[in-house]
């Protein structure tokens, strides 16, 4: 059997996709079969299966469970998601899942923080960039699954500072906000994680205008910058860059609220919408 080059390596897609369709086989299931069996809609295991979507990981867990697979589906999805991101995001998004230490920064509510309901309605609002129906579930799927690493063991060590701005700025539909707030309220009480807000009061500061800044550092010491404005990102490994980022991430820190005066804003931005 000849080796794909490069430019002919089977997505993780089709390689879920096409296990999918082997253990359906190998139980001897018609599609027909397997939805009434575990309650998914046949056109859409069929989908899965051709690799043309991208579920959400509960499914293949799900999966993993009806065919006694011992979650070899939810790796292969761990694989599969990464189709759902633009090449330039995907080194970045490995370093991401190993990095022991995270620092970041965000102008609205940071992806790793977003409820399902908030992420779908960021991925297909006006600002969105009119992808079709598939392909938005597609992208909130994949992004909830980043949002595993925060729980893995061992479990990283996460800094949020987010902006002002995104506790001021309410998706279109109360319930989807509340939802959003009390979720990151919830997590900013995680052992392993600290959520400070950046207030108006801060005045100016080194990264604003300029996007998102995530540092992060892996179990051998070795540590990446990564920003990120509307349309681009910048990976680097640079020392140098890294170093000056870092700094401009400690200023930050210091002009945020303390984690405790940060809950604190929270809780009184979910009474404010719970009203």
């Amino acid at each position: 059997m000849a080796v794909p080059v490069d430019g002919q390596r089977e997505s993780g897609r089709a390689v879920l996709g096409r296990t999918l369709k082997f253990l359906r086989d190998k139980e001897g299931r018609s599609l027909g079969q397997l939805a009434e069996e575990t309650g998914y809609d046949k056109s859409y295991l069929s989908r899965l299966e051709s690799g043309q979507r991208l579920s959400k990981v509960t499914v293949m867990e799900d999966l993993d469970s009806y065919y006694g697979s011992d979650g070899l589906l939810v790796s292969l999805w761990k694989i599969a998601r990464y189709d759902a991101f633009k090449d330039k995001y995907k080194e970045f998004m490995r370093l991401e899942a190993t990095a022991r230490v995270m620092r970041k920064y965000a102008p609205e509510v940071p992806g790793l923080l977003q409820t399902e309901e908030f992420a779908r309605e960021m991925l297909s609002g006006p600002l969105a960039t009119g992808q079709d129906t598939e392909a938005v579930e597609e992208q909130v799927a994949a992004r909830l699954g980043r949002q595993l690493l925060l729980g893995k063991d061992p479990a990283p060590s996460v800094r949020f500072i987010i902006d002002e701005l995104a506790f001021r700025r309410p998706s279109a539909r109360a319930e989807t906000w509340r939802g959003q707030l009390a979720h990151i309220e919830a997590v900013a009480q995680w052992p392993n994680i600290v959520v400070q807000v950046l207030p108006f009061s801060a005045g100016l500061h080194p990264l604003m205008a300029k996007g998102s800044l995530t540092l992060l550092w892996q179990a051998d010491g070795s540590a990446v910058a990564y920003t990120e404005g509307d349309s681009s990102g910048l990976l680097t490994d640079d020392p140098e860059d890294v170093l000056r980022h870092r700094l401009s991430y400690d200023r930050l820190r210091d002009l945020a609220l303390s984690p405790p005066d940060s809950l604190v804003f929270i809780r009184d931005a979910l009474k404010e919408h719970s009203s």
